[in-house]
């Protein structure tokens, strides 16, 4: 930050996404098309440069030459001002072994912090859909004098074995209890079907964040996990605090979208989360202007609509070619759906041809899929479940490629 202390920003961006098969079968997790024309790491390096953390290493593990791609190709920043988005592999410096867990990936990555001797690190996860000014965080945890601040969300208790989950002490900031995927963990004082869940983003003062990293190499009984060892060894040391992401307020959103976090772990939540978008008064809004959502969009000419072909509560990015109809659907560059076709509900990646008198509801198709003409998906449950991967909420998945019989 300029004028102000300096920031090192840390993005975990490793992960495998197995929950998220088959979109995750050929590119790791972050690199994901969202919303059309973004990648699910695109949220959270624009809430990091739009909040003036200006150097930022994005941490890569599984999978991740589409993600080490676009990130290079995508984020580059003033090298005049010595500003950096950069993707950074497992290079085995500490031994022949990959990461064993994200607080291991950072051990293994303190050069980074010692080229860059910050006052403080943004450790930020990758695979989100929100905006967020860490700004208001970084103040918050400076003035508290706090080693490590983890930002909070309240979530209902019975997702609760999914999250990091946060028992605030009586000051209510001070976090008394870390508890990572608990299977019943206490509600909140006063809201007893509500907990604290861990956004997995926080901020640390660099030298607590080191030494704990070492503490942490030491034990062999960890897991080397920032959710379930870093945050559990602070706070019992008494040097954690929670920030309340409900008091986080970003330039330009509307009350409808303020407090709006999004984690897109399943092909449930990523087909939810792109149904948010896509309303009259969106839940979460691509188009604020004061908090870009920032990423390539390509040299594509604009989206074109042929012989009465019709689209309605959608987006459609540029290079599509609509000639039939299209509902309640996000569709990314290069799509094409041929006269006649139907398309409701669904999420179509780059470069998926429907057929001419094809049928998609409710499915989510991966890049490159071409649906024959008068094939069906989600017409006939039984088949699709014979056919193609199937979610909890009966939600239709096609990996990159495949073949549509």
């Amino acid at each position: 930050m300029r004028g102000g202390p300096s920031v090192l920003g840390i993005v975990l961006a490793g992960g495998e996404g197995k929950r998220l098969m088959p979109l995750t079968a050929d590119r790791a997790k972050p690199a994901v098309t969202f919303g059309g024309t973004y990648r699910l790491v695109d949220f959270v390096l624009s809430n990091l440069v739009n909040g003036d953390i200006l150097r930022n290493c994005v941490l890569t593990q599984y999978k991740s030459h589409s993600l080490d791609r676009h990130v290079t190709t995508t984020w580059r920043m003033s090298s005049l001002l010595g500003n950096y988005v950069t993707p950074v592999p497992a290079q085995q410096r500490l031994g022949p072994r990959w990461y064993l867990g994200s607080a291991d990936a950072i051990l293994q990555s303190l050069n980074l912090v010692y080229d860059e001797q910050p006052d403080y690190i943004a450790v930020f996860g990758a695979d989100h859909v929100y905006r967020m000014d860490p700004r208001q965080m970084l103040r918050r945890h400076i003035e508290s004098g706090a080693g490590v601040t983890v930002a909070g969300i309240r979530v209902p208790r019975g997702q609760a074995s999914s999250f990091g989950v946060i028992t605030p002490a009586a000051d209510g900031t001070r976090i008394e209890r870390f508890l990572e995927k608990p299977a019943d963990p206490p509600g909140l004082p006063g809201d007893p079907r509500r907990v604290f869940a861990s956004m997995g983003n926080y901020m640390f003062t660099a030298k607590v964040l080191v030494d704990a990293l070492h503490r942490d190499a030491e034990d062999e009984n960890s897991v080397h996990d920032m959710g379930g060892s870093i945050l559990p060894m602070l706070t019992e040391r008494g040097v954690a605090q929670v920030y309340d992401f409900d008091d986080n307020h970003v330039p330009g959103e509307s009350p409808r979208e303020h407090g709006y976090w999004r984690d897109v772990g399943t092909l449930d939540t990523y087909y939810d989360a792109h149904m948010d978008l896509i309303s009259d008064q969106p839940q979460f809004s691509l188009h604020n202007r004061r908090w870009p959502v920032y990423t390539h969009p390509g040299q594509l000419p604009p989206a074109r609509f042929v012989s009465g072909g019709i689209a309605g509560e959608s987006i459609v990015s540029a290079g599509c070619c609509i000639g039939g109809q299209v509902t309640r659907s996000v569709l990314s560059p290069g799509v094409v759906v041929e006269e006649g076709a139907v398309v409701q509900g669904s999420v179509l990646h780059d470069n998926v041809r429907i057929g001419r008198g094809a049928v998609v509801r409710g499915s989510i198709l991966d890049k490159n899929v071409d649906v024959p003409p008068g094939a069906t998906i989600g017409v006939n449950p039984e088949r699709d479940e014979q056919l193609y991967t199937v979610s909890k909420n009966g939600v239709i998945a096609l990996g990159k490629g495949q073949v549509v019989s």
